[in-house]
Order: structure tokens, then sequence, then C-alpha cells
């Protein structure tokens, strides 16, 4: 999330179209409108670079777009348990 404004204890940021209220106690207060971010549950745990926040806001969009794909029609490109023998679940969960 990039910082819009700083105030004790808070910071308020836009996040991918959306402004949100973040807790900044974790990282301190030397943090300055345009700083980046990386925030879990309402707080700030890291302040990162732009070429970081890009990378994780790239990987943040790949992961929205697989959810939002329709992938009921598809076959797994792998073999399902449920298609497996006996033998084949046992080789599979086998140690050896």
């Amino acid at each position: 999330m990039q910082v819009e404004s700083v105030t004790p204890g808070l910071a308020l940021c836009l996040s991918r179209g959306a402004i949100q209220q973040v807790r900044t106690v974790l990282v301190g207060d030397d943090i300055a409108p345009g700083d980046w971010l990386l925030v879990f549950l309402d707080s700030a745990i890291e302040v990162i670079d732009a070429q970081r926040a890009r990378e994780i806001n790239a990987t943040l969009k790949l992961l929205e777009l697989c959810t939002e794909a329709d992938v009921s029609q598809t076959e797994a490109a792998f073999a399902l348990p449920s298609s497996m023998s006996r033998d084949e679940l046992i080789a599979l969960s086998s140690s050896h």
C-alpha cells in the first residue's frame, strides 16, 4: 500500500483503488507520503521499495484472476486421488 498521509501511529494508504487506514506501530513513525508499506490485517509490517510493491501487486492481481476464472469445466493437470487405484494410492502415500 502506498502512504497518502501520516498521523502518529496511523497512515492513510491507497491500495488498488481503495483508501485504508493502517496501523504503523510495527514500522515506526519514520514514514512519509509516497512510501510503500507491506500490510497484513490492517497493520504495516514492513516498509518496502516501489519495485517490491509492484511485484507484490502483480502477484496479487494474478491470484485475483485465478480465483475469478471459471475452472468448473477444466481438467486437472494431474491425477486426482479419487481417480487412482488402491495400489496407486498406496504408492503415493508410501514413504519408500
